[in-house]
C-alpha cells in the first residue's frame, strides 16, 4: 500500500528572501515526508531553489506600495496555483502573502493554512493620516483572510501576538509563538575579537524603519568625541521598501565619511567575525534575524526597546537597550560598548548561550513541522 505525501505549499514575498529566511524550513518539512513546493516572485535566487530540487511556482507579487489592480491580478494567480496544486496546507509568509493568500486560499477552499507574521512591516509603521487609514483597511482584510478553523498563525514575539488579537485579527487560540527563522549554530559561532580600530556594523537592508539615519546620527556624533571607531552599514538597497534610503543620499552619507556602506553581502560569519559591535536601530521587528546572528556569533547588541529587537536580547547582559529613533542615547550606548573590551566579551558570550538555548534552526523548524502535523491531525 503507498501513500501520498502532504503536500506543503510555502508563500513568500521574493525568492531572496525565501532562500534567507526559509529554505531551511523546505529542506527540514521534505525530510520529515512532505510533498513541499514554493511560490513567490521570482528573482536571483530563484535558482538557488532549483538546486535544492524544490519545485518553484512563480507569483506576480508586488512588495511596497499598494496597486489594488496589481493586487487582484495577485489573488487570482494564487487562487488558479491552489486549485492546481491541491495543497494540504499552505504556508504564508510576511504580511502581503497572510493577506492575499489567504483570500485566495478561501476562494480556493485550501483545508488548512498557517500564517507567519514575521514583523508588522513599514505599511504599520508609517505616520499621518493617510497611512493609518491604510493599516485600518489592512486589518479590515486580515479579518476577512483568515479566522477558520484550520487557519493558525505563527508570531514571532507577543507584543504582535497581542495586537492581532485586539484586533480581531484570526481564530482565537489558533497561534503559536516560534523565535524567527532561527540562526545555524554550526555556521555562526564565537570567535576572538580581531585587533585594530573597533568595527560597529549594522546589517540590515538600507531603509529608513532599520535605524540608518540614526546609526549615521550616532557614527558623527561619536566621531566628533574623539572615539576611534569604524562604523559599516552592511545591507542593499530596497528600493520597494516605502522607507527606502535612495542612492544619492547614501552616496551623500558615505561621503561624509562617519559611515561606510558594504553593500549587501552574502558572507555573514566573515563580517561578524570582522565586528567588535552589532547594532540595529529599527523601529519595530518579528524577530530579526540580524541579531539572532549577532548573538550565535558572540557579539553584543546594541538594538532598540520595540516589539522583536528587545525580545533578542537580554539588557544588560547580552546587549543594551535604547528608545527607537534616539540617536544621542545609541551614541552614548555604543560609546559604553566601545570603552570597555571585557564588557563586550561578557555580553558575546551571554548572547551564545542565549542562542544556544532558543534560536537554533534545528528547533524552529522542529517547532513548526510540528504545528503541521497539529493542523493535518
Amino acid at each position: 500500500m503507498t501513500t501520498t505525501a502532504p503536500r506543503v505549499l510555502i508563500v513568500a514575498n521574493v525568492s531572496w528572501f525565501f532562500v534567507s529566511h526559509r529554505l531551511p524550513l523546505a529542506l527540514g518539512a521534505r525530510a520529515a515526508g512532505y510533498d513541499v513546493h514554493v511560490a513567490a516572485s521570482p528573482d536571483d535566487s530563484t535558482r538557488l531553489l532549483a538546486d535544492a530540487g524544490i519545485p518553484f511556482h512563480p507569483i506576480p507579487l508586488q512588495r511596497g506600495a499598494t496597486d489594488i489592480g496589481r493586487d487582484v491580478t495577485t489573488v487570482r494567480a494564487l487562487k488558479r496555483l491552489y486549485r492546481e496544486l491541491r495543497p494540504a496546507l499552505v504556508h504564508h509568509v510576511t504580511l502581503k502573502p497572510v493577506l492575499f493568500g489567504g483570500i485566495a486560499a478561501r476562494l480556493a477552499g485550501v483545508p488548512h493554512v498557517v500564517s507567519a507574521i514575521a514583523g508588522m512591516g513599514s505599511m504599520f509603521l508609517a505616520e499621518g493620516t493617510a497611512a493609518r487609514a491604510r493599516a485600518a483597511i489592512v486589518r479590515r482584510l486580515l479579518r476577512m483572510a483568515t479566522g477558520r478553523p484550520g487557519d493558525w498563525f505563527i508570531f514571532q514575539n507577543e507584543a504582535d501576538r497581542a495586537e492581532f488579537a485586539a484586533n480581531g485579527i484570526g481564530r482565537p487560540g489558533n497561534a503559536v509563538l516560534i523565535a524567527g527563522s532561527g540562526v545555524d549554530l554550526d555556521c555562526f559561532r564565537p570567535s576572538p575579537e580581531p585587533p585594530g580600530v573597533p568595527l560597529v556594523v549594522l546589517p540590515a537592508r538600507m531603509i529608513g524603519d532599520k535605524g540608518v539615519r540614526e546609526f549615521v546620527a550616532a557614527a558623527r556624533a561619536l566621531h566628533a568625541r574623539g572615539v576611534a571607531a569604524r562604523f559599516a552599514l552592511v545591507g542593499g538597497e530596497d528600493p520597494d521598501n516605502p522607507s527606502a534610503l535612495a542612492r544619492p543620499e547614501l552616496n551623500a552619507l558615505v561621503s561624509e565619511g562617519a559611515v561606510e556602506w558594504w553593500g549587501h553581502r552574502t558572507d555573514m560569519p566573515a563580517v561578524l567575525r570582522e565586528s567588535h559591535v552589532v547594532c540595529l536601530p529599527s523601529y519595530r521587528e518579528g524577530m530579526p534575524k540580524a541579531l539572532l546572528e549577532a548573538a550565535a556569533a558572540g557579539r553584543p547588541v546594541v538594538t532598540t526597546d520595540v516589539p522583536g529587537c528587545r525580545d533578542c536580547v537580554e539588557p544588560g547582559v547580552s546587549g543594551l537597550l535604547v528608545p527607537a529613533r534616539d540617536a544621542g542615547a545609541l551614541a552614548d550606548a555604543l560609546a559604553a560598548l566601545l570603552a570597555d573590551p571585557s564588557r563586550r566579551a561578557s555580553m558575546g558570550r551571554a548572547g551564545r548561550a542565549r542562542a544556544e538555548r532558543d534560536f537554533g534552526i534545528d528547533a524552529v523548524v522542529g517547532d513548526t513541522l510540528a504545528l503541521y502535523r497539529r493542523c493535518l491531525g
